[in-house]
């Protein structure tokens, strides 16, 4: 079964992120650094998804400023940005198959590469003037 209908996201995201919260190597980022409400962050990640993967109009927030801020308590890293991409990749590979849900792997490793290239440029910024 391929990724069809918003109920689709949400059992993707939740299971996803499920994952996430228990993992070793970026869970201590959600739970404790940026100590994330969950129930307000499902919601907006369901409305993400829908928007790249439906093609639906539903998420309208800045996805870099929030991980910039985030980037900003503790360096996010190429280990995280691997981690979060096996997580969802693997997520998505338990749950469906098919074209689109193809096309989330493939959002989810551009969105991956984006950011860590975003934030690695931060980084070393941030290290030059000091």
């Amino acid at each position: 079964m391929d990724i069809a209908s918003r109920e689709h996201i949400i059992q993707l995201i939740n299971r996803f992120y499920e994952q996430v919260t228990q993992d070793e190597t970026i869970g201590f980022i959600f739970n404790d650094i940026a100590k994330v409400n969950w129930e307000k962050h499902l919601p907006l990640m369901y409305d993400f998804w829908e928007t790249i993967l439906l093609d639906t109009a539903a998420y309208k927030e800045n996805v870099m400023g929030i991980h910039f801020s985030l980037n900003r308590k503790v360096p996010l890293e190429e280990k995280h940005f691997k981690r979060w991409l096996e997580l969802f990749n693997s997520t998505v590979d338990s749950l469906y198959q098919g074209e689109i849900a193809t096309l989330a792997k493939k959002r989810a490793s551009s969105i991956a590469s984006l950011m860590q290239f975003k934030m690695k440029q931060e980084n070393e910024g941030i290290r030059i003037k000091k």
